[in-house]
């Protein structure tokens, strides 16, 4: 079982060091809220610059992947008590869809299941 998990720690951390594509319809900041069991999803707007960067709509000004100091405010905020339950709220029940790249969606359902995961384990969940 070891070996398993550490063989897939390290695909997984191979493939999250590709390049992907910045969806124009916006990104997803995913956390836990703990006390609630809950797996949160604050959606923001972006544009997409001509070097692939996001940039804030408002200013134009770049989004910094980490370690930003402003403080932006999400379009919408999801919560769910799965990862299922979160896909299909966001997925089935938003118009229009805050996401138009397959690649994107199957990201975040990836990092919904993970999210999950931690919500039930107790493990410390960080974002990919």
């Amino acid at each position: 079982m070891k070996e398993i998990k550490e063989s897939i720690n390290l695909i997984d951390d191979r493939l999250s060091k590709r390049h992907i594509d910045l969806d124009p319809a916006g990104y997803f900041i995913i956390y836990l809220d703990r006390d609630a069991k809950l797996i949160c999803a604050e959606h923001y707007t972006n544009i997409i610059t001509d070097r692939g960067l996001a940039a804030d709509p408002e200013t134009g000004e770049v989004i910094a992947a980490r370690g930003s100091t402003i403080k932006r405010k999400p379009t919408k905020i999801y919560t769910a008590r799965t990862a299922k339950e979160l896909c299909v709220k966001i997925v089935e029940q938003t118009q229009p869809l805050p996401l138009t790249m397959m690649d994107h969606a199957a990201y975040l359902g990836r990092e919904f299941m993970r999210a999950e995961n931690a919500l039930i384990t107790g493990e410390e969940y960080v974002q990919d």
